[in-house]
């Protein structure tokens, strides 16, 4: 992953340090690495395969990604054609970056921050925003909003992915865990569900449930269709645990609370006036 940045005050929770974001979280912690590490960015893992297909990008497009972390989504980008931009404040995911797409594959990457991007208005037919929305307090990711919407042009559309759910988080999480400290495998499940990965605990700090993120959207502007998917999880279990499963992963309600990933596909609302 990769990280960008969000107003309130100055009184606001202070931004994530960018050497947070070292060499080491991104080969060794952040989605997809374990695919990256193997094939040198010329796979994408099932998390950022998905989000990249429904970005729908194609030729010709100008293509801005936003935290663009090791670079492998800004390669993948200009294979299809598209002209690819990316964005980090941490100076090890521009390096990662760099290094990924030094063949001339992609238009450039940059050193800078979400808050302030360093482009025109209406520039980009697509932005992305991929495991970066949790890494955001709310304070930044309403400055990051706000930009994204000014160098989108009026037809281009946001993407967003982010996980975990928080409704999962909130609601479904200690049930699982309960579960498992019954069946004697608690120590796999910490109380923070942060601290299923410990390096998520000082870096995730705004995880949004499908409901929080259409607000937010809707609140700068976006006109967005917001839904749930989870990661298949190729288990051997009992009927038993197969039947609970498919209920909770299928059926409303439960499903809202147990999906794990939430994606957004946004565009710019035509009659949108900025509040004072």
């Amino acid at each position: 992953m990769k990280k960008v940045r969000h107003t309130m005050s100055s009184e606001a929770a202070p931004s994530v340090p960018p050497d947070r974001y070292d060499h080491n979280y991104f080969l060794s912690v952040c989605e997809g690495y374990q695919e990256f590490v193997a094939t040198e960015g010329r796979e994408l893992s099932r998390r950022l395969r998905a989000a990249f297909a429904v970005a729908g990008i194609g030729p010709g497009m100008r293509v801005l990604d936003v935290g663009c972390g090791r670079g492998e989504i800004l390669r993948h980008c200009t294979r299809t054609g598209a002209e690819a931009h990316g964005i980090d404040y941490a100076p090890a995911a521009v390096a990662l970056s760099r290094q990924a797409v030094a063949d001339g594959e992609a238009a450039g990457v940059y050193q800078a921050d979400a808050r302030r991007l360093p482009f025109a208005d209406a520039t980009f037919d697509r932005v992305l925003l991929f495991d970066i929305v949790e890494h955001l307090y709310p304070w930044e990711l309403d400055q990051a909003l706000r930009e994204v919407r000014r160098v989108l042009k009026p037809d281009g559309r946001l993407i967003i992915h982010t996980a975990p759910n928080a409704w999962y988080d909130r609601y479904a999480y200690p049930l699982v865990r309960l579960v498992r400290i019954l069946m004697g495998q608690g120590a796999a499940y910490p109380r923070d569900p942060r601290a299923m990965i410990p390096a998520n605990v000082e870096v995730h700090v705004n995880e949004q449930s499908p409901l929080s993120l259409w607000r937010v959207l809707r609140r700068h502007g976006f006109r967005a269709r917001v839904w749930l998917d989870t990661p298949p999880q190729h288990r051997q279990e009992n009927v038993l645990f197969r039947l609970a499963r498919h209920v909770l992963f299928r059926w409303p309600p439960f499903r809202w609370f147990f999906e794990r990933e939430v994606f957004a596909v946004a565009s710019p609302a035509p009659d949108f006036t900025p509040k004072a």
